[in-house]
């Protein structure tokens, strides 16, 4: 559609219709910030103790001694996982012997919780943690359960793209909406650990594949002022907006299903929509469907209010741009040079460790000190003006430099944590929220940045390579916070040294920043220690930025 911005430019770029599709679009993407976060309460790990059972004959001294002490964060508390032997001990009460001092506690022999677990009510009053006792030797499930949900995402990545270009983006929106409202809805009724994982993973095809679509709508019926913007402070803020509500909701509904229930509920307000939002006029034409395309146009130039030209599209000419599109280009071709290569394993590296840090970060909320619902609340607020600066970033200031600051900024400060003190509490949040800042600046940057590096032919793949790398990094990041129980500073010393590392690597990647986007492999920009041979075929004299934003999806 090499003339369609051209042809539908009287339409103007910010009309009551294009206003229209700005805000319902993104308002649109709302359901997917807080059911990609929700496992964070969802499958939230409260305290928890053996169970004693009402039957064991113990007094009341030697009911308080049945749970050993262990050492966590340099402190002795009461262990998760293990009890003294209640044989043992209902024949010491029955002897009248007293724990400390007429029995030596730590010569008695130990058992595992045969009688389930005592779960605080403090923070959750029930998750499926404690609906199916995901503790102890079954706690690799809880992250299990989170790393399937964006194994679904990964899936869902896949296809909707090709979804969407066979069937047509408003379609496969509101299909996914409706897949991912209804499965929602019907976890609510999960009867096992297994039903609600097969189910979540669903939900998280359904999740990212409206997020997709929503975005290219988005961006082929939006001028390219306004596309930019669309990109950035619509889809990423209103995301944003929907993380935000997720621990509102979840502080006063702690309950997982009726939570559950809440969290599926905004997903219907999406279907007055269908009525609203029109198709693509972009993948019309490229469908040949002409006549439903103009149609979408004139209703739009009525919304605004403007006369529409007696003859929009010339067929002859659309027909013409047709053998252009139908170049293929393989995965191999990602590889093809030396200098292509280094670009595309760099790019998978880079993409791979942000997403980990992102999303390690988000799903550490409840480890953080301090409140839960807190540190949820404040993880989405600091990501709105992360965004903001992304923006007047890539607006004004060359790319590896704005990346490479952020990660800096991001690893260097989660690394700090460590060294402080334990009852400087509100430093340590306030050290994890600025790590979160910079690390989501970059990953609000990095689809821009990857468009700009990668000739035509394989631009679209080269995105969809990059994207996938940051999904595998997803699938692990639950893994990361799973280190936690081992070591409390353990997750923050790995995502912040990676981030640091990544962050350095990035400086070695070209420049694209006031340069055309490269149509051909010959005028790629090279990889900084390549500077020595032919460095581009291309003009490198533009100072325009190329008006393409995409962003994290």
């Amino acid at each position: 559609m090499r003339d369609y911005d051209a042809v539908t430019a009287f339409l103007g770029e910010w009309g009551l219709f294009q206003r229209l599709i700005f805000f319902l679009l993104s308002a649109s993407i709302i359901p997917n910030g807080f059911n990609g976060m929700s496992a964070v309460f969802l499958a939230g790990t409260p305290e928890h103790r053996c169970a004693v059972p009402r039957g064991a004959n113990l007094s009341g001294e030697w009911l308080n001694a049945s749970i050993p002490l262990e050492l966590r964060d340099g402190r002795a508390a009461p262990s998760r996982c293990r009890r003294y032997r209640l044989a043992a001990l209902a024949n010491f009460s029955a002897l009248g012997l007293r724990p400390g001092s007429d029995v030596e506690l730590e010569t008695l022999e130990q058992e595992p919780c045969l009688d389930g677990w005592e779960y605080s009510r403090d923070v959750y009053r029930s998750t499926i943690v404690t609906e199916w006792n995901l503790v102890c030797e079954d706690d690799w499930k809880a992250p299990l359960t989170t790393s399937l949900f964006f194994v679904g995402v990964l899936i869902g990545s896949f296809v909707s793209g090709q979804l969407s270009d066979r069937f047509g983006r408003k379609s496969i929106l509101f299909l996914t909406m409706a897949v991912q409202t209804g499965f929602s809805f019907l976890q609510i009724f999960s009867t096992s650990w297994e039903m609600f994982t097969v189910l979540f993973l669903i939900v998280g095809m359904g999740q990212i594949s409206n997020y997709v679509v929503a975005f290219i709508l988005g961006t082929e019926i939006l001028g390219k002022s306004v596309r930019i913007l669309f990109s950035t402070l619509g889809v990423c803020i209103f995301f944003a907006f929907g993380y935000m509500l997720l621990p509102l909701f979840a502080y006063f509904i702690r309950d997982w299903r009726m939570l559950l229930l809440a969290l599926t509920v905004p997903g219907l307000f999406c279907i007055p929509l269908w009525w609203v939002i029109p198709e693509s006029p972009r993948w019309l034409i490229s469908q040949g469907r002409y006549k439903e395309a103009e149609v979408i146009i004139r209703k739009a130039a009525k919304i605004n209010g403007i006369p529409a030209p007696a003859v929009l599209f010339d067929t002859a000419e659309m027909q013409d741009s047709k053998p252009q599109q139908q170049q293929k280009a393989i995965l191999l071709d990602l590889f093809r040079t030396r200098n292509i290569a280094t670009i595309t394993i760099m790019s998978l590296l880079l993409w791979f460790f942000t997403s980990v840090g992102y999303f390690g970060l988000s799903l550490s909320t409840p480890d953080w000190h301090g409140d839960a619902y807190l540190n949820c609340f404040l993880s989405a607020v600091i990501e709105v003006p992360a965004y903001v600066i992304a923006w007047l970033l890539l607006r004004s200031l060359p790319r590896r430099y704005s990346l490479s600051g952020t990660l800096f900024l991001g690893g260097s400060v989660v690394l700090f944590i460590q060294l402080v003190p334990t009852d400087l509490n509100v430093l340590s949040v306030g050290l994890v929220m600025l790590g979160k800042f910079g690390i989501t600046a970059a990953f609000s940057m990095l689809y821009v940045y990857n468009v700009e590096l990668y000739p035509t032919l394989v631009r679209n793949m080269a995105v969809g390579a990059t994207s996938t790398a940051s999904r595998l990094g997803s699938i692990i990041a639950p893994y990361f916070v799973y280190l936690g129980a081992y070591d409390r500073f353990l997750p923050y010393i790995l995502m912040g040294s990676l981030t640091v590392l990544i962050g350095i690597l990035t400086l070695f990647l070209p420049e694209s920043y006031g340069n055309p986007l490269p149509e051909s492999f010959e005028q790629m920009l090279k990889v900084k220690c390549f500077r020595n041979g032919q460095e581009t075929t291309g003009v490198r004299s533009s100072k325009e930025s190329p008006k393409i934003l995409m962003t994290r999806l």
